[in-house]
Formats: structure tokens, C-alpha cells, sequence
């Protein structure tokens, strides 16, 4: 989903697509900002000491819902300019983005907490679980 009211919600999105850096970097583009933090959530080969092989995110059918009041938070407590975040579902190999959260404010230490704060939100409550395969063929589930 994407707001095309000009607000500081930009992009909003949860998809089995693959994540575009050029796009959500786009999306928060303001002539007023000084500063954009980006962050760039990718799949790595271990976890807990252990390697792993394969990767799944499921997201709840309301999770773009929870993403929406996330961001709202966000604006609502900082002076963002410009916000999008995305986060992918499906099957995710070793190197894969699994999420993309940028915000622009004035100034660069307002754009670094603002997307530090995002993301650490999106982590704790927008429902996306994680399915991790070890090289083992133990399976685990994150955040369930």
C-alpha cells in the first residue's frame, strides 16, 4: 500500500515479492530532510551458533494493520518527514532482504532514532514469524 497524500507515510507493505532498496529510498524523499537512515534486513547463514539453510516469513492477514500504527507512532513521535518500511514473506535465501525501513527527517540524528525505533517496533509487534531451517534439518520458529 501506498499513501499518495503527500504525508509522512510513504510506503507501508508486507509482500512475497522481492524488496527493492531504490524504492523505498525513493519513497521518502523530501526536499525538507537533511537526513535519511536506511535499514536493511537481510538473511543470515546462522543463528544461535548454528548455520542455517533456509529461511520462511509468514505474516497474520492484519499485519500491514499493525505495521500502519507502527509507523503512526513513529510520525507521531518524531519529526519524520518521509517514512516507508516493507517486509517480505515467503521462502528467503541466505543474502535475501527481508526488510527495508527508511525515514527522513530534518536532521541526521532525528532519522537514525526515528528508524531505530521503527524497526525495533516492527520487530515486537507487527505479527511476521519466522521459520528457520538449520543445516541440521532441525526446524525453529521466531516470534510465534
Amino acid at each position: 500500500m501506498t499513501n499518495t497524500t503527500g504525508g509522512p507515510l510513504r510506503l507501508l507493505s508486507v509482500r512475497d515479492t522481492p524488496l527493492s532498496l531504490d524504492e523505498v529510498h525513493e519513497a521518502v524523499g523530501d526536499d525538507a530532510a537533511g537526513g535519511t537512515a536506511l535499514f536493511v534486513g537481510t538473511v543470515r547463514n546462522h543463528d544461535g551458533g548454528q548455520p542455517v539453510s533456509l529461511l520462511r516469513y509468514s505474516a497474520h492477514p492484519r499485519a500491514e494493520d499493525v505495521l500502519r500504527r507502527v509507523a503512526e507512532k513513529t510520525v507521531a513521535d518524531f519529526p519524520v518527514r518521509g517514512l516507508a518500511v516493507v517486509h517480505r514473506t515467503g521462502s528467503l535465501a541466505i543474502g535475501d532482504i527481508a526488510v527495508i525501513a527508511a525515514v527522513s527527517c530534518a536532521h541526521r540524528a532525528q532519522a537514525f532514532a526515528a528508524c531505530a525505533r521503527l524497526v525495533e517496533d516492527l520487530k515486537h509487534e507487527v505479527p511476521i514469524w519466522k521459520h528457520q531451517v538449520f543445516a541440521d534439518g532441525v526446524e525453529e520458529w521466531v516470534g510465534a
